[in-house]
């Protein structure tokens, strides 16, 4: 194996090409969060399973993937984040493949795990390619501001581009068009991604993998993200809900254990304690509950009370995504060195809180796109534009290579986590207040007032958690942009072995 250079090769033009290699990666992992959803009508008609068991479609995605991150970012570490990558890609197209040619309910679940099975190895080896290839901060930050904007507009493309296949082919297409994405990106990673030198020991023996970590955390985040997905369909006070949220802080708790006695940790503490990075986890963590829960009811009241196709749903959400991309170029070339994380994370989650609140007061029964959902989207992606570039430059910065995919895959964790726990609470609370609403006020026209009682609810919580997360983050987040400047570059970042 050739010896790393100290630095990147700034004249290698390949680093551009790096960058839209792992930009279309990340988009493809991003955007299987959403695209299914609108597709579920026309599956379940087609597959014939009942409204009860739908969810799984979803949530077998969403348990795998955020269940898996952790390993998946080690294993990356430890046997090659370019050959993680790239069978990463190729499994996420083979799941793919079976799940759009699916003929039961169970093969179509069965291929949406092995998507997020595939996933959690590729994400978080997309984001420590990213990091080790561009260390020059000015470089730096245009890299993920452009990979942060991919991030943020990923489910929102999702959504517009399950519509457009759902009406114009078939809701199979919406699994087939991951092909499309990953086989070419895959194939010309193999000559363009530069091989990293795998973790070592001083002795130059391979790290092992740490056991008692691995399986600590991934059953505590499966048991999280089981209990509050159980909890959307079956209630709080079901048992299955009830153990998994038991099990669920116990084991994690049992995992920070391991983790500080571990000789070779799963996740180095030091990762997370870090203030930059462990703010920049919290915060996208918080903007996961109030951008996807935006993102489930906003589809409803669209489709539903506006009437709107599903492609035109999809479009409706494109003001946003567009909001998201201008703003985190301006965030990441122009924002982010001048002030810091700080005001960006912190403005960013009260931006997202005041959209959320908008469309609290405005959305009613005489509500049109233009009056009660336009503004408030447009706010959030300008908060999103914050703090996209802003969590994935900061998330990595400074971190020892050989803790690259683990950084990396705890951010892609939080948000997983974010918007899982944020859809299974608001999706619950939606439920109550439209129970109670209907039980409260009984005649002819309970059931659509209902409904949009229940939005606002949502948005209300949204709006509340959000804002309450910003707090939080004010304290947690305190580098300073000198600090960001004068942060040490990703130690063997640039070439490494081929």
């Amino acid at each position: 194996m050739s010896t790393a250079p100290a630095g990147p090769d700034v004249n290698d033009a390949r680093r551009w090409l790096v960058l839209a290699l792992v930009g279309v990666a990340q988009l493809t992992v991003v955007l299987d969060a959403t695209i299914v959803n609108i597709a579920l009508p026309s599956a379940q008609t087609d597959l014939g399973f009942d409204d009860d068991n739908r969810q799984w479609v979803v949530t077998a995605y969403a348990l795998a993937f955020g269940s898996l991150l952790l390993l998946g970012g080690r294993i990356g570490d430890l046997f090659g984040r370019k050959q993680a990558f790239v069978v990463g890609l190729v499994g996420f197209a083979a799941a793919s493949a079976l799940g759009g040619a699916a003929g039961s309910f169970g093969v179509l679940v069965a291929a949406r795990a092995l998507q997020g099975v595939f996933g959690a190895l590729l994400a978080p080896a997309a984001l420590a390619i990213l990091s080790v290839t561009f260390t020059d901060p000015a470089e730096r930050g245009k890299a993920f501001g452009i990979y942060g904007a991919i991030a943020g507009v990923g489910a929102g493309i999702g959504l517009l581009l399950g519509g457009i296949l759902t009406d114009a082919l078939s809701w199979r297409w919406c699994l087939y068009v991951n092909l499309l994405f990953a086989i070419p990106v895959a194939v010309a990673s193999v000559s363009i991604i530069r091989a990293h030198h795998r973790d070592r020991t001083a002795g130059g023996h391979r790290r092992g993998i740490d056991l008692p970590g691995a399986l600590t955390a991934t059953v505590g985040l499966f048991a999280l993200v089981f209990g509050v997905s159980n909890a959307e369909t079956n209630g709080w006070g079901d048992t299955l809900t009830i153990v998994a949220l038991v099990i669920a802080p116990i084991v994690l708790s049992a995992f920070v254990l391991v983790e500080r006695r571990a000789a070779e940790p799963l996740l180095p503490l030091r990762v997370v304690l870090d203030p930059a990075r462990g703010g920049s986890y919290f915060a996208i963590a918080v903007f996961g509950i109030v951008l996807f829960g935006v993102f489930l009811f906003l589809t409803y009241f669209l489709q539903q009370n506006l009437r709107y196709t599903p492609t035109e749903a999809g479009l409706a959400f494109m003001p946003m995504n567009l909001t998201i991309i201008v703003v985190s170029g301006l965030t990441a070339g122009v924002l982010l060195p001048r002030f810091g994380p700080r005001p960006l994370i912190i403005g960013g989650l009260v931006l997202a809180a005041i959209g959320a609140a908008w469309f609290a007061l405005r959305i009613d029964g005489d509500a049109g796109y233009a009056g009660a959902v336009l503004p408030g989207l447009l706010v959030i992606g300008v908060g999103g534009g914050f703090l996209f570039p802003t969590t994935f430059s900061t998330a990595t910065l400074g971190v020892q290579e050989r803790d690259t995919g683990v950084a990396s895959a705890m951010l892609n964790t939080a948000q997983q986590v974010g918007g899982s726990i944020g859809i299974a609470l608001l999706s619950t609370l939606f439920a109550s207040a439209v129970d109670g609403y209907a039980a409260d006020h009984p005649g002819p026209a309970v059931g659509a007032e209902s409904v949009l009682h229940g939005y606002t609810t949502v948005f209300w919580w949204a709006a509340g958690l959000t804002f309450l997360g910003a707090v939080v983050a004010a304290v947690l987040v305190r580098t300073s942009r000198e600090e960001l400047a004068s942060a040490p570059p990703v130690e063997g970042a640039g070439a490494g072995a081929h």
